[in-house]
């Protein structure tokens, strides 16, 4: 797995992370019929106030990772890869980093939240070793809760 130039966001990443996330979650609109969660963001508070990771690109930031601990997990508040950089393995070395970053805090698992019309990335996250908790209904459609366990570091 290559390993991208991970970096902390700061509030001035602001605007190029909402840009990103607009790009990565568009296609979406149709099947959803409304802007998905993360597209209504403000990525000016996101990156202040939560764990917000970026890889930059030549032109722009190619991926987004926001990270939440909770008592039993770190929660995947939102992961998001530019359309042109997807199916690169960005988005793999992110979960990868997410779970390095709960073994780090003591944590067991990751979860995570997805719209039930975002297939092609429960099933990316099922080949990751995600699991469907629950679903939920937000909004007109569901929401699907996805869970992954390991070992904590000791």
């Amino acid at each position: 797995m290559i390993d991208w130039p991970l970096r902390r966001a700061t509030p001035e990443d602001a605007d190029a992370i909402a840009t990103l996330v607009d790009r990565a979650y568009r296609k979406y609109l149709p099947r959803i019929g409304r802007p998905p969660g993360p597209m209504t963001e403000d990525y000016h508070t996101v990156a202040r106030d939560h764990d917000v990771w970026v890889i930059d690109g030549p032109e722009a930031i190619d991926a987004v990772l926001v990270l939440m601990p909770a008592p039993d997990a770190l929660f995947i508040d939102n992961i998001a890869v530019d359309p042109g950089r997807q199916g690169t393995g960005i988005g793999k070395f992110l979960l990868s980093f997410a779970e390095d970053e709960a073994r780090r805090l003591g944590l067991r698992a990751l979860t995570l939240a997805t719209n039930e019309h975002m297939t092609e990335n429960i099933a990316f996250y099922i080949r990751l070793g995600f699991v469907e908790t629950a679903r939920e209904l937000r909004r007109g459609s569901y929401t699907v809760h996805m869970r992954k366990e390991f070992l904590a570091e000791s």
